[in-house]
């Protein structure tokens, strides 16, 4: 069986969901609503992945329960603000490449619900499947913000 694997990939992939939307709000402070949903949003990942360490011990796996550091989103947002900032001198054409790529890591993240979804409905894992059918929502969430924060603010970014 390689539902450790899948498993292993869902809690990387939420952990780098989780630090972009920390990044995403922290770049974008000076919008109340990007910065504060952003960081709800994120806490829903986190939850996500401590139930994933969780439901992981049944397979043989030790996640780590906690989510990255803070520590080490810090650096990274510093590296990436840098290497953003230094390619797009305006901020709200960086909001849109944000809002991209949360939405583009969500889909990641929904797809493998689905897949680990799939499978515990497959070999008939209930407790598997109760976390897939928990956690997966709130992604599909994560994801349908983004995407509407995406549509609401391109055309004023993109055409001024």
């Amino acid at each position: 069986m390689k539902i450790g694997l899948a498993l292993e990939e869902l809690h990387r992939a939420e952990n780098d969901l989780a630090q972009e939307l920390l990044q995403v709000s922290e770049r974008h402070k000076a919008d109340h609503e990007i910065y504060h949903l952003g960081r709800d949003l994120a806490g829903w990942s986190h939850r996500h992945i401590r139930q994933i360490a969780e439901i992981g011990r049944n397979y043989g796996l030790d996640l780590d329960p906690e989510p990255e550091s803070e520590s080490a989103w810090a650096e990274r947002i510093r590296e990436k603000g840098a290497e953003l900032l230094g390619r797009r001198s305006h901020a709200a054409l960086l909001l849109l490449r944000d809002l991209r790529e949360i939405y583009m890591k969500a889909a990641g993240v929904s797809a493998d619900w689905d897949l680990l979804g799939q499978a515990a409905q497959g070999i008939k894992h209930t407790d598997l499947l109760d976390v897939a059918q928990r956690c997966h929502p709130d992604t599909l969430r994560q994801m349908h913000w983004a995407h509407a924060k995406l549509k609401e603010e391109a055309t004023q970014i993109l055409i001024s």
